[in-house]
């Protein structure tokens, strides 16, 4: 698949971006699974984080690239028990899913996501995307941090480069 960028168990499988009338909107959507680790650790009452970053540089040949904007968005995952429903929080957003199946279909992917204002992106300038989209095993429990299992470690990164429409080159 020509764009896809998989690593330790995360594949991106869709990432663009279109410029609005309101700044530059990203839409990206991934593929992966958790562990059986991460899965048993989430129906004991341990609740996931997911992060999406994405920052918009521009580049200059006279020093380092200027960073024009920086956005992340982050998810929590949590297993409710006594209704056993998994619950998907973002901002002040919070659905509830009756599988994980459900669940994990609401954080593979976002669409629409304004990333820069019209102000931070000029025509003519060399602009470029990079995107990082992880399993925040920062948020875990300091005793599940030490013995952290290759499971946890899910993240994919890329860098794109924007053409003249700011449409992502591939």
């Amino acid at each position: 698949m020509p764009g896809a960028a998989r690593a330790e168990g995360v594949e991106l499988a869709q990432l663009a971006t279109h410029r609005v009338d309101d700044g530059l909107e990203l839409s990206f959507s991934t593929r992966f699974e958790l562990s059986r680790a991460a899965e048993d650790a989430l129906h004991k009452g341990v609740p996931l984080y997911f992060v999406a970053e994405a920052t918009v540089l521009r580049s200059r040949w006279y020093w380092r690239d200027a960073r024009v904007a920086q956005t992340e968005r982050s998810w929590r995952l949590a297993w409710q028990p006594l209704t056993r429903q998994y619950r998907v929080s973002t901002g002040g957003l919070h659905q509830s899913f009756a599988t994980l199946d459900e669940a994990m279909t609401a954080l593979r992917g976002q669409s629409g996501w304004r990333v820069a204002e019209p102000k931070d992106i000029e025509d003519g300038g060399s602009y470029y995307l990079e995107f990082s989209y992880r399993l925040d095993v920062s948020q875990l429990p300091r005793p599940m941090q030490i013995g952290l299992q290759a499971g946890f470690a899910l993240s994919v990164d890329q860098k794109r480069q924007f053409g003249a429409d700011f449409a992502l080159k591939p």
